[in-house]
């Protein structure tokens, strides 16, 4: 054998070598999740070094907690973190079909298909299942429309108290709201033991009042939104030393004294603060009658700023004129303390509405866990407001493989493989959920193939109470489009992604092997 024969049969097992590690880690990230998908899908434990557990049945939450050491299951990993960041939804659906395509690819480029050939295929194949699926699509009509009670559902896995809040929430914010790319509905939700689950127009602090020597309610209230801390001006140990800087010191202290008397001049009578307060600014404010809360996290500023109308400023601010102080409060009808739960609410503000959605619980592990499920069901809602919604239940991934199959008869050559990963990708949604619900997979998907072309009907997969065929639209199982067709483009790129590796290389250690590297 010559020497040229030998390196290109190295070349070759180097290249399946690697093509066959990345599909095992893909396959080994999609088996922590598939068990979750569909009506039937189970829960997952998560178990850390310390013996601290989560189970739960989101499949972000196990791919963001799970531990996963290869470079492809990272790479699978951070591509259902960005669509759950996206969209909100659909990541276990992303990951099982990323794992299926590459399978598929590795079956037939070990059979001798060319990679690029196979590229080429998946790209044509996405792009015609994208096309499928959008064509699927029915819009929403408006925030009344029972479709979205609908994906709620679904999206919350059969939880009616919380699909009912999401859809309420959705009312509550507004259209306009939602359709805005930059507003995300999931951030009203708050999960608290031991609360009664509701939504109202308003938000939450989840910070008590510093002091109980203040009123507990304010009405109307006029609000200050500090992004600092609400303290004098510090020295440095070195300034202090010094005659000149104790005088500076207790100019700096005379001066805050009088800022925080204009504020109170200014009627205000809510302080929201980021960081601590001194004891100065307690006294002077508790004398006033002034409701605090510090250290509130920046999330819950922001909220409240948006929702009053509010200007989050620097403690330099105060020593502004009581004009432009003015122009940076917020204002509210109603903000009051529940002391049962330690938080403030903030209710009708000036600025934008704003619901929030409480999801009550008995104990902190459910709250967690009902928490999720409320992210995934108000993260859909918004989702099908934008973009509308396909049939639930695998059925639009088997119409868009079935269109496939038209696609392919025109595409030449070995890029019809291509097609083909795609197709066995699209598949593998509904093979999951009726294997979870106790069924044949091989079977019910070939049924439902063959319904779906019987009755020239998009809407049809497997009812998994009954294991019957059965309309998706009127057993009320729909997903959003927005969800579907992101996972789609999620799971082709991870596919081509892994598929275009050569060879794994091990990357050398930074400040290794460059002495003078190493030396500074």
């Amino acid at each position: 054998m010559s020497e040229a024969r030998k390196a290109s049969e190295a070349g070759g097992n180097e290249r399946v070598t690697a093509l066959l590690s990345n599909a095992s880690a893909l396959r080994a990230v999609a088996a922590a999740v598939e068990g979750t998908i569909g009506p039937k899908g189970l829960d997952t434990m998560l178990v850390d070094r310390f013996g601290d557990v989560v189970v739960t049945n989101d499949g972000c939450t196990i791919l963001e907690r799970m531990e996963a050491t290869h470079p492809a299951a990272r790479m699978l990993i951070n591509v259902a973190r960005a669509q759950e960041e996206e969209v909100g939804d659909g990541t276990t659906t992303a990951t099982i079909m990323a794992s299926a395509l590459v399978q598929a690819g590795v079956d037939v480029v070990t059979e001798g298909v060319p990679v690029p050939r196979l590229i080429e295929g998946v790209q044509i194949g996405a792009a015609a299942a994208l096309e499928a699926l959008e064509r699927s699509s029915r819009q929403v009509l408006g925030l009344e429309d029972p479709l979205l009670v609908r994906v709620a559902r679904t999206a919350g896995r059969g939880h009616e108290d919380i699909a009912t809040l999401a859809v309420e929430a959705a009312r509550l914010a507004g259209e306009d709201n939602l359709l805005d790319p930059a507003f995300r509905l999931r951030d009203a939700i708050v999960a608290q033991e031991g609360a009664r689950s509701e939504v109202f127009m308003g938000v939450i602090v989840k910070r008590g009042r510093e002091t109980r020597h203040v009123p507990a309610e304010a009405a109307p209230a006029r609000i200050l939104v500090l992004d600092d801390a609400l303290e004098p001006e510090r020295l440095d140990e070195e300034a202090l030393a010094t005659e000149r800087g104790i005088e500076r010191h207790l100019a700096l202290r005379e001066e805050f004294q009088r800022n925080l008397g204009r504020l109170v001049a200014c009627g205000v009578n809510v302080v929201l603060v980021d960081r601590g307060m001194s004891d100065v600014a307690g006294d002077i404010l508790t004398d006033a009658g002034i409701m605090v809360a510090t250290r509130v996290s920046w999330r819950d500023l922001r909220r409240v700023a948006d929702h009053t109308g509010a200007r989050p400023v620097k403690r330099a601010w105060l020593a502004r004129p009581a004009e432009e102080i003015e122009k940076v409060l917020g204002a509210a009808d109603r903000v009051y303390e529940d002391e049962r739960l330690s938080e403030i609410r903030i209710i009708g503000g000036r600025g934008k509405p704003m619901a929030t959605i409480v999801v009550g619980a008995a104990t902190s592990d459910v709250a967690g866990e009902r928490e999720r499920i409320a992210h995934d069901a108000v993260s859909a809602v918004q989702a099908a407001v934008v973009g509308g919604v396909v049939p639930g239940g695998g059925a639009a991934e088997i119409a868009a493989a079935r269109c496939l199959a038209a696609t392919r008869q025109q595409v030449k050559g070995m890029a019809a493989y291509g097609v083909d990963c795609v197709i066995a990708a699209l598949r593998r949604p509904l093979a999951q959920i009726v294997q979870n619900a106790g069924y044949n997979p091989l079977e019910k998907v070939e049924e439902v193939s063959a319904a779906q072309s019987e009755r020239g009907s998009d809407s049809l997969a497997v009812n998994c109470d009954s294991g019957e065929i059965a309309d998706m639209l009127a057993l009320g199982v729909v997903d959003p489009t927005p969800v579907k067709l992101y996972a789609l483009r999620a799971a082709a790129e991870v596919g081509e992604a892994v598929l275009r590796i050569d060879r794994i290389v091990k990357k050398r250690e930074d400040n290794v092997g460059d002495p003078k590297e190493a030396d500074l």
